[in-house]
């Protein structure tokens, strides 16, 4: 068995797929002539096998032959568009999608934007990342309680789309310090989310590989995280990306540069938020090697600086999420155990779902709760994987 991984993004939706599916060691996913109709069916694909592959001693002649249709469209004069009915559509979803009735679909996002960092394309890159863009942004100016909550759960229930989970969640928590706690103007918002939505770009795939990897780093991959910041930058010149605070933000996105906001440039400013959003969303994400951290203890680790002292940018995130953000699980006074669903008047005093009642036992129902009460009084917060019950992320947000 010779397993190739399979380009997602030429996987056509709606045709019969010309070769056998498999999984992670080979595992048969798919027959030849199975049909995957949507972005959800390719991504239950993706959840039983991690990635897909094709093992060509199985079906070499009709894989090349595939890749060789898929070149020769490319290397024609025909339209894009017939191009696409051949190769899978990795836009984002519209801004279009967002409806008044419910969340947009957030799986859908993660897939786009996993496709859109790992394969840019000079073409249609821009557009592409604009639409996702202004799609989360309008979202998370609608509610931006359910913007964290879906991205808090997104971060710590799986490890496939790390790099654009983590883009994601760092932006919308940049963007909420900077509009909430800072007052920046959009002028300033904006290149800011857009910077941290792409900062990792240059190491998108190596990120994700990462994200499930038990050995130590090569060299080889040491090399490209030290240089990623420089590498995303060139990627998005070559992508037609000139904004001058975009491209300084993620050049300086990891400087160590401890010290007051006012005494940086604008470029310097944004990237120290990001830097700051960027470890507490790194912490709070589970790995093959390690278990990922509280919510509360990823706030405090952002909150100091190299120094040990309070750390503007970090102390601009924590006064606008709350010490315990929506997505965090905490314990109230009275015993029983729930996830974060809104902030409060308070940092310290959001509103809780209750999922565990004080024997430990799942409620069956969501029991909302106020921990401005004594009576629900959070004590203490409670690791993700200590939590033995799940609601889906659609059913939370409902709340």
């Amino acid at each position: 068995m010779k397993l190739v991984e399979l380009n997602l993004a030429t996987i056509p939706f709606g045709q019969p797929i010309p070769f056998a599916l498999r999984g992670v060691g080979g595992s048969l996913l798919a027959n030849k002539g199975f049909v995957i109709r949507s972005a959800e069916d390719l991504r239950i694909l993706l959840a039983r096998g991690q990635t897909l592959f094709v093992d060509t001693d199985e079906s070499g002649d009709s894989y090349r032959a595939f890749l060789a249709q898929i070149q020769s469209l490319l290397l024609s004069d025909k339209p894009l568009n017939q191009i696409a009915n051949m190769t899978m559509q990795t836009t984002a979803p519209p801004v279009e999608s967002l409806r008044d009735s419910g969340p947009p679909a957030w799986r859908e996002w993660q897939l786009g934007l996993t496709q859109l960092l790992r394969n840019p394309q000079p073409g249609d890159f821009a557009q592409r990342f604009e639409d996702l863009f202004s799609a989360l942004n309008q979202y998370l100016l609608k509610t931006t309680d359910g913007t964290l909550l879906a991205l808090m759960q997104m971060s710590a229930e799986e490890t496939r789309y790390y790099s654009a989970t983590h883009a994601m969640l760092t932006a919308v928590v940049c963007m909420t310090a900077a509009r909430e706690t800072l007052r920046w103007p959009d002028n300033r918002v904006l290149p800011l989310g857009r910077a941290a939505l792409s900062m990792n770009i240059g190491m998108a795939q190596l990120q994700d590989d990462l994200a499930q990897q038990t050995a130590p780093l090569s060299p080889q991959q040491a090399q490209e995280i030290d240089t990623h910041s420089d590498s995303s930058v060139a990627i998005l010149r070559r992508m037609g990306i000139s904004d001058p605070l975009w491209l300084d933000a993620i050049r300086a996105h990891h400087h160590r540069a401890p010290g007051k906001l006012a005494e940086k440039t604008l470029g310097q400013q944004m990237a120290r938020l990001i830097q700051r959003a960027d470890i507490f969303g790194a912490r709070i994400a589970p790995r093959a090697n390690r278990d990922p951290m509280s919510v509360t203890s990823a706030m405090q680790a952002s909150y100091y600086d190299e120094t040990k002292s309070m750390d503007e940018a970090g102390a601009a995130l924590v006064k606008a999420l709350g010490i315990y953000p929506p997505g965090a699980w905490v314990r109230l006074a009275s015993g029983e155990t729930g996830v974060v669903i809104r902030r409060g008047a308070s940092a310290a005093t959001p509103r809780v779902a209750v999922l565990l009642n004080r024997d430990g036992m799942a409620t069956g129902e969501p029991i909302p709760r106020d921990t401005a009460q004594a009576a629900w009084k959070i004590v203490s917060p409670v690791a993700h994987k200590e939590v033995r019950v799940r609601l889906p992320l659609e059913k939370l947000l409902a709340l």
